[in-house]
């Protein structure tokens, strides 16, 4: 009887030509894994509660022609198979000059219960990848926030449910104990075999290449947006560094990730080139702040390689957290006068329009767009696309920089899996913000607006994920897969 996985495997890309394969293993034994008729040993590289972490690395020489490489996991005891009982899987790797096929998604979870008990097919998304996938490969899937969610630790973990029921002065005297730490490694853990183990899912991330950047819920909600004292208590400081732990792990695929552009691991910000595509993913959690969103460091390394890189490509840039979108700085000034603060402000203090961030978001989209002159100087014509979710709804916006014709669009895919707002809470969201188009400097050259997409409404109320790929037309396509009969688009020139 072949042994089976307790997760995995998950497939990585970290480069043109560089796939990973990375697995959870309850036995602590020699690996293999066999790339077509390649046999690359696995590494172990760390052990958990549940079994043993391993990672395999496979480098492919480039070819003009598109391939497909099956793989298996073999020990000397045989062939493994994952908990659905498949042993051997398979993915696509593009031609050297093929227009490749991107999938984005977000928010792949529920933040309560309650959200889960109304929904009838919670992963019915996943299966739609698969599908689309199996026709029409896709060559990377980028997940861009709240992988897993975290939130229901507060109830999980009972030190955690004891410790939230004190008074805040006594929870910022409190330290983490020894059980707490031990519980909270638990949870984590569990949560990612959990999540991770759907059907369809399991097969999407053992057969599409994926690169992934945390969120929030990854940590717990609004991790990075509560007041100081709390946010630098022993206790979120452990929740965050053990949060971080299994991120790492599972989504980053161990710090042999050569991505990373900050090799000592004090941010999580990473790039990688795929074909005629540079992604880059901002970490917005591990230094945030209510005061800042990234540290000057990440901002050094992030400008750095900016200066550096992306001449000759399009660029995806991963913000989870939108930079285009409603406006809740009327409803901020009011909070912040009200009995109301402490609740809310993690909600409003997490946009990117909250007061304390305004100043770098604008740093951010000058600083793209001094990548864009740098880069039509090189007589370069590719777009800057920012990749978004968080906010449970699909959006389009758009930065244009009059003056130089140089624009930036923004694309929002959210959730594959979370529920949208109400009808009620969506007229909440509405009444108290507006998405007005936005000026960012004072000769009104530098314009922020929300785009309404071809065949749906402005706001994709509506779970979703998007599918990218340049045409026949030389235009990007957008195109957004809903849980319902709309089929949203849009083409990027």
């Amino acid at each position: 009887m072949s042994e089976k996985l307790i997760l995995g495997p998950l497939l990585s890309v970290e480069g043109d030509n560089k796939y990973v394969v990375c697995f959870l293993s309850k036995t602590d034994l020699n690996f293999s894994i066999e790339f077509n008729n390649t046999i690359v040993k696995a590494d172990k590289l760390t052990k958990l509660n549940n079994g043993y972490f391993y990672r395999a690395e496979y480098i492919i020489k480039s070819s003009k022609n598109p391939r497909t490489v099956k793989y298996k996991i073999i020990n000397e005891k045989g062939i493994l198979q994952d908990i659905h009982k498949r042993e051997s899987w398979e993915f696509y790797i593009p031609g050297k000059d093929e227009k490749v096929k991107f999938a984005y998604a977000s928010c792949n979870g529920f933040s309560s219960p309650d959200l889960l008990a109304k929904i009838n097919e919670p992963y019915k998304l996943w299966e739609d990848i698969i599908s689309i996938h199996q026709k029409e490969a896709f060559s990377v899937l980028i997940m861009g926030g709240d992988q897993v969610y975290a939130d229901e630790l507060w109830s999980k973990v009972d030190e955690l449910e004891k410790w939230s029921k004190l008074k805040m002065e006594a929870k910022i005297k409190r330290k983490a104990t020894k059980g707490m730490i031990k519980h909270l490694n638990e949870f984590y853990e569990k949560l990612y075999i959990r999540k991770w183990s759907d059907k369809n899912m399991s097969l999407a991330l053992s057969t599409i290449p994926t690169v992934m950047m945390w969120d929030d819920h990854d940590i717990f909600d609004g991790w990075g947006s509560y007041p100081k004292e709390i946010q630098e208590s022993d206790v979120y400081k452990n929740i965050f560094e053990i949060a971080k732990k299994y991120f790492e792990i599972f989504q980053i695929r161990s710090i042999k990730n050569t991505t990373l552009i900050n090799k000592d691991r004090i941010h999580y910000s990473f790039s990688l080139k795929f074909r005629n595509f540079h992604i880059l993913a901002l970490d917005n959690r591990t230094q945030r702040s209510i005061q800042q969103v990234m540290s000057n460091t990440q901002w050094n390394d992030i400008n750095a390689y900016l200066d550096t890189h992306i001449l000759n490509d399009n660029v995806l840039v991963l913000s989870a957290v939108p930079v285009v979108y409603r406006d809740f700085s009327c409803t901020e000034n009011l909070v912040d006068f009200t009995s109301w603060q402490e609740e809310l402000t993690d909600d409003l203090k997490d946009h990117w329009r909250a007061k304390d961030h305004q100043g770098e978001r604008m740093r951010l989209i000058m600083r793209l767009f001094m990548n864009i002159k740098k880069r039509k100087s090189a007589k370069n014509n590719t777009r800057t696309v920012i990749l978004s979710g968080d906010v449970h709804v699909g959006s389009l916006g758009v930065i244009n920089d009059h003056l130089n014709n140089d624009k930036i669009h923004q694309v929002v895919s959210s959730g594959v899996v979370h529920t949208p707002p109400s009808y009620i809470e969506w007229l909440g969201i509405t009444a108290i913000t507006n998405d007005e188009n936005e000026f960012l400097n004072e000769d009104k050259t530098i314009e922020t607006s929300i785009l309404k997409p071809i065949g749906s409404a402005k706001y994709l109320r509506v779970r979703n994920f998007v599918t990218l790929n340049e045409g026949t037309d030389e235009k990007l396509w957008i195109n957004w897969v809903c849980d319902s009969e709309d089929k949203p688009c849009y083409a990027l020139n």
